[in-house]
């Protein structure tokens, strides 16, 4: 499922990463990878609120539905 429509607060697998060669290095150089643990801390509005290894990232909506999560 998409990270977008994970449940809150929940540590989950990042599974994969569907975006171009270029979003997916820019994605593994703030530590969202394949295998990689992220946490949704909110999904209200535009933008998707993460915390990936201790830090806390908003993401846009789009490319928050392309990283997938179980």
């Amino acid at each position: 499922m998409p990270v977008c429509f994970a449940p809150n607060g929940r540590e989950l697998e990042i599974r994969k990463v569907g975006a171009d060669d270029k979003t997916k290095k820019h994605l593994r150089e703030i530590g969202i990878s394949e295998g990689g643990k992220i946490t949704l801390v909110s999904s209200d509005g535009g933008n998707v609120i993460v915390i990936v290894k201790e830090s806390r990232l908003c993401l846009d909506r789009n490319l928050a539905a392309k990283i997938l999560v179980a």
